[in-house]
């Protein structure tokens, strides 16, 4: 069953005066299935960052369409995009995006005060997750006093807590060394496997890249590749290094 479709989708964002306007997304047409992990790759500029903010609801497209779970969110409210959101979408940014005036656990119970859930239900879902990425000895530090790492399991910990259909990842392991990539895409594989969590994720490393099931590759704004994993990572690896010397890459 299709939970994402990408139908079309063009982005032009429109130049100061006699500026030539700038073609970020030009028809872009991309089909996720449930449960699919989806890596989304390109050189600098090729529309990568631009088609995560269309599929989120940050920016909305000149032209085409974005369903997720059956709904158009070209023409949702304001309020009515950020009440999907948080329903049935989990985020996993580089920054990791935690506050640091709240606890590691405060940070991940955030999206279920947000939803006013009974507070013994956010305690246990909270303690849930930090058990299962084993960090719940640091419930009570704050952001700064953890590693880079450890922050990246709070970051997927609130992505999860709502139990969402969907996991956008925006460069999850940018920010963090070869060890603490391993460990977090390990963690992004297993939610996916086991928790049937549709992943997608943006990103420029083929290591990371090659936890996925397919690759799409896009380049100057168009999708000019897919390739598919046959379920050995380091053959898709390989793949992935050959195509990105080909249509270029970071």
């Amino acid at each position: 069953m299709e939970i994402i479709k990408i139908d079309n989708v063009v982005k032009v964002y429109n130049a100061y005066k006699d500026a030539k306007e700038a073609m970020a997304l030009d028809g872009i047409n991309i089909n996720i299935k449930d449960g699919d992990f989806v890596g989304i790759m390109g050189p600098s500029g090729s529309g990568k960052t631009t088609l995560l903010n269309m599929l989120s609801g940050v920016d909305k497209p000149t032209s085409g369409e974005i369903i997720i779970k059956d709904q158009s969110i070209n023409d949702m409210s304001k309020d009515k995009l950020a009440l999907f959101r948080r329903k049935n979408i989990g985020y996993i940014f580089q920054d990791f995006n935690l506050l640091d005036s709240l606890t590691l656990k405060e940070n991940i119970a955030i999206p279920l005060i947000l939803d006013k859930l009974n507070p013994n239900d956010v305690e246990n879902r909270v303690k849930e997750l930090m058990k299962l990425f084993d960090i719940y000895d640091l419930a009570n530090k704050y952001p700064y006093n953890v590693s880079g790492g450890q922050k990246q399991k709070v970051a997927v910990a609130r992505a999860l807590v709502n139990n969402p259909s969907v996991i956008f990842a925006d460069e999850p392991t940018g920010n963090l060394d070869s060890k603490s990539t391993s460990n977090i895409m390990n963690i992004i594989s297993n939610i996916n496997k086991e928790i049937k969590s549709t992943v997608l994720m943006v990103t420029h490393d083929p290591f990371a890249a090659s936890f996925c099931n397919r690759i799409v590759f896009i380049k100057d704004g168009k999708v000019k590749m897919e390739i598919a994993s046959s379920g050995n990572r380091k053959d898709f690896f390989d793949r992935i290094l050959e195509v990105q010397s080909v249509i270029g890459g970071e």
